[in-house]
């Protein structure tokens, strides 16, 4: 007898929403460079369905990926999502307000004014009204003893002023440009470009965003203004992103033309009771995070919820791993078999797969437990 198959035939099983964590400023081999993390997004959101994960993990310079399973969450707006402080509402298009620090030099300020023009004609992105904060916003960078990198900034009200204008006028979300110092002869740019250092600048982009995202409850996403680089011809091939154009924004524009609205956990109890097309902490499925990064707020609220967490192996300058926790102690109370360890992305993406499809993992070990009777 001939089998025929169709596509009906074919059992799917659900998504499960997965949250992909790579920290920006920590020099990950994975992740930490201009968008090198984006294949590893595309794989997961391929494994799982639906994956939620940060600009860090998908802002690659002049280079981006639109793909529909993919969530772009600011990092903050992550944090209060894994506690279960905000929902997240999938949306078609978000109208992007785009914020520009009034240190910006005229003639790169066009070049960033360009790179919205472009997006707008060319991609069909819904972008403006266009704000220039009423001060520069002085921004400077640091290096923590880690070797993290973090960095301050002079005039923060400046920033939430000009933000409330920007949705006081109709935004639902905001794209910041603010001017960075040009440091082109330091070794730390050097070893960045060279694909062994850390990112200097995205420490004081995660505090731009967050304060942002804080104040207002609407995605944003920072883009840092620079000068172009002299050419070097031996560049990492993961900092090229960075290298092939005068600006960094045509990325945040693209993640946040489709990012989830934010709404308060609140506002569905009291006023969207029949909302099951929001996303809540209670549905995500597995953490996917690097091995010696498990300290981060999303990571403790999803051991908190007893959600399995994937430790990749993905060197960096931390250490927080999970003997650090004490997963790894005898006679701990901690469930050593929620924290599963991945030598790679690649085997990550399996696990993800194994979780969604609720196929138990001992099955897959040898030599196999036997079943035994309780005492």
């Amino acid at each position: 007898m001939k089998l025929s198959f169709s596509r009906n035939n074919l059992i799917q099983s659900a998504p499960l929403p997965t949250l992909l964590v790579i920290p920006s400023g920590i020099g990950c081999s994975f992740g930490g460079y201009a968008g090198d993390a984006m294949p590893i997004a595309r794989l997961l959101a391929a494994a799982a369905g639906c994956l939620i994960t940060h600009p860090n993990v998908m802002n690659g310079g002049s280079l981006y990926w639109n793909d529909p399973r993919i969530f772009y969450v600011e990092g903050y707006s992550l944090d209060r999502f894994t506690a279960g402080e905000i929902l997240l509402e999938p949306v078609r298009q978000q109208r992007i307000g785009l914020l520009l620090d009034a240190g910006i030099e005229t003639e790169l300020r066009e070049r960033h004014m360009q790179v919205a023009d472009g997006c707008k004609a060319s991609l069909g992105l819904n972008i403006g009204p266009v704000v220039i904060t009423d001060t520069s916003l002085g921004i400077t960078l640091r290096k923590g003893s880690s070797g993290s990198s973090w960095g301050d900034l002079e005039c923060p009200a400046s920033l939430l002023r000009g933000g409330e204008v920007l949705k006081k006028h109709g935004a639902t979300a905001i794209a910041v440009v603010s001017r960075f110092p040009d440091d082109f002869g330091s070794d730390d740019l050097k070893d960045y470009r060279e694909g062994h250092g850390v990112d200097l600048l995205a420490g004081a982009e995660a505090l731009i965003s967050h304060l942002l995202v804080r104040h207002l409850g609407i995605p944003c996403a920072h883009s840092p203004a620079l000068n172009s680089l002299p050419l070097e011809v031996s560049i990492d091939p993961r900092v090229a992103g960075e290298e092939i154009g005068h600006t960094f924004l045509s990325s945040v524009l693209v993640g946040l033309s489709r990012a989830p609205d934010l709404i308060p956990a609140k506002v569905l109890a009291e006023a969207l009771p029949h909302a099951h097309h929001l996303l809540s902490a209670k549905d995500i499925g597995a953490l996917v995070v690097p091995d010696g990064a498990l300290g981060g707020e999303s990571t403790l609220a999803c051991l908190e919820r007893k959600i399995p967490v994937i430790a990749v192996t993905n060197q960096s300058v931390l250490r927080v791993t999970k003997a650090a926790l004490g997963f790894e102690n005898e006679g701990s109370a901690l469930d050593s078999n929620q924290v599963l360890t991945a030598e790679s992305y690649l085997e990550a993406a399996g696990l993800v797969t194994l979780l969604r499809e609720g196929i138990s993992i001992e099955a897959l070990r040898r030599p196999v437990k036997s079943v035994r009777e309780a005492t």
